[in-house]
């Protein structure tokens, strides 16, 4: 019998209070999916799940006699969220399917701890733990594909991805995570036979899937691969041919001035040096209007890297420069000048320039302009010699119009 670990995490003072709420009186809880995982792998586990047969009301009604917060977060679906000693746990209520679409379930309530797991994903996410002796219970085989570095699909792989088109972008990640050697033969197949089925997706859940997977450690494998089987040709059709050299060479730049991953800069990478390009990739994907406006400011300066950065950043924002010099640098020199650094602001207002003689109107914000130019010139030199500045322009000015 395989048994977890004594991890901190298991004697949490807030999880043995929702323990001992929900599996007194003849109740049953157990920890489910990553945490379970994680913790025989000896990763740190952030989300400590539990599955219980206990219906959505009784949880609640349970824990809130045990004086623990409960927030009804999925309650439609059986899931709620229980707070206890400063712990959030998600718990949900055993299900099967009744429908599935390929975007949504329809779920019906269960007391099968068996049937419950048949309708997850992966072999590997379908493991549960007594949260009182570790005892785990696996069901599909995923202990030993866990063991063997294995990503495979509960059962038929085909009907789980018809379940939920998402799962071929999880396939992939979860691959880069814990696969080790050949992917799964009858997995890999079902996702690439399944890839046009993602543009049924809302674009935002293949947006998030797709930064997760660039958000990985080093997921230059598996977007080559994603790229070799055609997957980016559905959701990302713009991928530059030549991607991988400026993969490449982001991932080395990234590593040596020890810049974390950021999923936007890895997407910057898989698409053309075109803002427009970036502009419909970013509207396809439904991505943030900050997100949008990073994107394309990257792609229209992806070559900009005489301009010392410091100018660049105050033009385009630091992190849109810092990704610029990350992608096209050689030695990082850039982006490590921008660590830590924040734009000034000028310090030198209209006012003072008025104060300076200059009758109030267009000419002060040519002069404000002119004397902002040579400040960044000048890389943002202090309040006094930006007086300077100030009085020379002015003098110009003056000298011009006699």
């Amino acid at each position: 019998m395989t048994v977890l670990p004594d991890a901190e995490w298991r004697q949490g003072p807030g999880l043995a209070r929702i323990v001992a709420a929900l599996a007194a009186d003849g109740g049953a809880v157990k920890i489910v999916g990553g945490a379970v995982r994680d913790t025989l792998l000896g990763l740190p586990a952030t989300d400590i799940d539990l599955a219980t047969p206990l219906r959505p009301d009784e949880v609640m009604r349970r824990l809130e006699a045990a004086d623990v917060k409960v927030i009804p977060t999925g309650i439609a679906h059986g899931t709620v969220t229980a707070i206890a000693s400063g712990d959030r746990h998600e718990i949900t209520t055993l299900r099967r399917d009744v429908a599935t679409d390929g975007r949504r379930a329809t779920v019906a309530f269960a007391d099968d701890w068996r049937e419950d797991a048949a309708r997850r994903d992966f072999t590997i996410n379908a493991l549960y733990a007594d949260p009182a002796t570790g005892a785990v219970d696996d069901w599909f085989g995923g202990l030993a594909d866990l063991a063997a570095g294995r990503v495979a699909f509960i059962g038929d792989a085909a009907t789980r991805i018809a379940e939920d088109h998402l799962r071929i972008l999880r396939f992939y990640r979860f691959a880069a995570r814990f696969g080790r050697g050949e992917l799964d033969p009858s997995s890999h197949a079902a996702v690439v036979a399944a890839r046009q089925s993602l543009k049924s997706l809302s674009r935002e859940r293949v947006a998030d899937e797709l930064l997760k997977i660039l958000a990985l450690p080093d997921p230059r494998a598996v977007v080559g691969r994603m790229a070799a089987d055609g997957i980016f040709a559905v959701v990302v059709p713009e991928l530059d041919p030549a991607f991988a050299s400026t993969f490449d060479r982001l991932i080395a730049n990234e590593a040596a001035t020890a810049t974390p991953p950021a999923p936007l800069r890895r997407l910057s990478a898989l698409l053309p040096a075109d803002a427009a390009t970036a502009e419909t990739v970013a509207s396809r994907l439904r991505l943030s209007t900050r997100q949008r406006k990073h994107l394309a400011a990257a792609a229209a300066h992806r070559g900009d890297t005489a301009r010392p950065a410091r100018r660049l950043a105050h033009a385009i924002g630091v992190e849109a420069a810092r990704d610029v010099h990350l992608l096209a640098a050689s030695d990082g020199t850039g982006a490590r000048s921008l660590a830590g650094w924040v734009p000034p602001e000028l310090p030198i207002k209209g006012g003072d320039i008025i104060a300076r003689g200059v009758t109030a109107g267009p000419e002060v914000a040519r002069i404000l302009r002119a004397v902002e130019a040579a400040w960044v010139a000048e890389d943002f030199p202090d309040a006094a010699r930006v007086g300077e500045l100030a009085d020379q322009m002015i003098g110009r000015a003056s000298d011009s119009r006699q």
